[in-house]
């Protein structure tokens, strides 16, 4: 498995100096059997307090409060990694329960519970008729039904780039059949969590060699982890039709976009006008130098 390079750029700009709050950011990949940090350097100005620690689904966070007075805020994480999916092609499983409809062990379903029940309201009812219609009949593996609407979804809806917002709500990506990376990853998820499936929003990078049609890079990206028996968490990319793929590089897991942000907090005063910018480079690492 080829080394990877990460460097993620941002950038805030203020038309005059701020003080800040806490902020929170989820820009390190955890250790794990699928992806190995070989190396990681965070350069953040203004300089500040900085504390590492694992939230409540170990995603590795750092609480960084930038000291005193700036017109700016500039944060860049460099990343070197190793990464291990685990193919879809390669799985043999006969596990009757990873049949629709999905059935979980009692304490599966006891850690699952917040990731199985929805978290947006859908009073019209567009999200439940959409993914009604494209449910599979009973007994269908569901890798064949996930891997089935994980390629609807970035067949069906129109990608538009949107640096900036919240994501969606997935009733109204339905209704305007349009969105971006987060916007499908919600739909995804809220839409599986409706047929009682545990899923969750998954923050990170992707990488994409020569390929001019993959969508959603040059940023952070976003896609959905649905939980299997005997498979356990498998990564979909909606966006791209991505299944457990060397190029999904994950950083962070979550209920919700909005816990998921890679950098979230506050500033202290008036700022005026305010500009963000934010950049990703994936690319191949350069090999490390030979031991003499």
């Amino acid at each position: 498995m080829p080394r990877l390079s990460i460097r993620h750029e941002t950038l805030y700009t203020y038309e005059r100096p701020v003080s800040f709050a806490p902020h929170r950011l989820l820009v390190r990949p955890r250790d794990s059997h699928a992806i190995r940090v070989v190396d990681a350097l965070l350069t953040v100005s203004p300089p500040g307090e900085m504390r590492w620690a694992y939230d409540a689904l170990g995603n590795s966070v750092c609480w960084f409060t930038p000291a005193g007075e700036s017109a700016s805020l500039s944060i860049v994480s460099e990343l070197v990694i190793e990464r291990y999916p685990a193919p879809i092609g390669e799985l043999a499983v006969a596990d009757p329960q990873t049949a629709n409809p999905i059935v979980y062990s009692p304490a599966d379903r006891a850690v699952l519970a917040p990731f199985i029940e929805p978290v947006t309201e859908d009073a019209d009812g567009h999200l439940l008729r959409w993914v009604r219609d494209r449910a599979g009949g009973v007994y269908e593996p569901a890798i064949d039904f996930l891997l089935r609407l994980n390629r609807s979804i970035q067949a069906e809806f129109e990608y538009q780039a949107r640096d900036l917002g919240q994501a969606q709500e997935p009733g109204h990506t339905v209704q305007v059949g349009s969105g971006t990376c987060r916007d499908f990853a919600w739909l995804m998820v809220e839409a599986l969590r409706r047929l009682g499936y545990a899923a969750r929003f998954v923050t990170g990078y992707l990488y994409s060699p020569g390929h001019t049609d993959v969508r959603g890079a040059g940023a952070t990206h976003a896609w959905c982890e649905v939980f299997l028996p005997d498979i356990g968490w498998t990564e979909f990319d909606p966006t791209n039709a991505l299944a457990e793929s060397a190029d999904l590089i994950p950083v962070a897991v979550a209920r919700t976009p909005a816990d998921a942000a890679p950098i979230s907090g506050a500033i202290y005063g008036d700022g005026g006008q305010s500009n963000l910018t934010v950049r990703v480079d994936v690319l191949p690492a350069q090999p490390l130098p030979a031991a003499a």
